[in-house]
């Protein structure tokens, strides 16, 4: 049923999520050092499902369209938000006019003098914007195209559900153990928008798009770190970038924008000496914010074969 066997790690991955949250639930430890690196490790799984989510609406997992959309319906308990809500901000806003004002998560939003609050404070400064343009799609997709409208609200139903019992079951265990991981998730993988693109040149055939390489992290995320043959390719599995990256783009970008180690950048650009740089080194230079620009496509233009569901 898998379309690529490499996706065996996630659905590792999401089992091990349920798995920590299960055991947490019936167990409720009490003693902080088994609480606290439950809690965190059960944070990382939920962000890995976020992860997950954002793989699924590019390149689906399974042959089957009936298991891709039970599959996103899965995924939506994981990472805490309807997967089929990751295409219209991602797929639709950021992929197709990255660091444009029809971007809607451009990181020029952020203009901190500290950068570490850019970093922190990026996903909640674009986050209101996120959601009114995801509202404005959803009413133009109920027209436009049921089947993603209706796979939409099915994932929403079974999350909303499923989340109401488990906070009527104990609003302790769901707070700490759902709804905790659930935000960190969120606000992960919108962050990660920001060391993606922040400094970079979106007018650039390759240096559009930062590049993390390091083994573990690309084990955990997915090679997620690759991140320019993603933007130049959307719907290439994740498991070919590692190897198209290498053919196709560490030739011709920037070395700057193949770090090898992600700890040493944050470090750089969030801690010491934490300036706000271009890939080349330049002080960036954010220009006037002007209110976003409409980028849903019109009727004739609505594609129908974004997400799993068009599997």
């Amino acid at each position: 049923m898998l379309r690529y066997r490499a996706d065996i790690r996630t659905l590792c991955f999401v089992a091990i999520y349920f798995g920590l949250v299960a055991v947490q639930w019936v167990f409720s430890p009490t003693a902080l050092w088994l609480v606290i690196p439950l809690v965190a490790l059960t944070c990382v799984f939920s962000f890995l499902g976020a992860v997950a989510t954002h793989n699924t609406v590019h390149c689906p997992v399974f042959k089957q369209r009936w298991a891709n959309r039970a599959f996103q319906v899965v995924l939506t308990l994981t990472y805490g938000h309807p997967v089929s809500a990751f295409v219209p901000g991602h797929n639709l806003s950021h992929h197709k006019h990255t660091q444009t004002r029809r971007d809607v998560m451009r990181t020029t939003k952020v203009r901190h003098r500290w950068n570490l609050l850019n970093g922190l404070l990026f996903m909640p400064t674009v986050g209101k914007d996120v959601f009114l343009a995801d509202m404005r799609y959803f009413k133009a997709m109920y027209r436009q195209n049921p089947p993603w409208f209706r796979q939409m609200i099915l994932e929403a139903t079974v999350f909303l559900g499923t989340m109401g019992v488990l906070l009527a079951l104990d609003w302790k265990k769901f707070l700490l153990y759902v709804l905790v991981p659930h935000q960190y998730a969120a606000w992960g993988i919108i962050s990660m928008n920001y060391l993606q693109h922040d400094g970079c040149d979106q007018d650039s055939e390759y240096n559009h798009s930062r590049n993390f390489l390091g083994k573990f992290v690309n084990f955990l995320a997915y090679n997620n770190g690759y991140h320019t043959i993603h933007h130049m390719e959307p719907g290439l599995h994740w498991s070919l970038l590692p190897a198209e990256h290498a053919r196709r783009i560490a030739p011709f970008i920037h070395p700057n924008l193949d770090q090898r180690s992600m700890l040493v950048y944050l470090w750089r650009t969030f801690v010491w000496p934490a300036r706000r740089r271009t890939y080349d080194g330049k002080p960036v230079e954010i220009p006037a914010e002007g209110p976003d620009e409409e980028w849903i496509p019109p009727p004739r233009e609505v594609r129908h074969d974004l997400g799993a569901i068009a599997m």
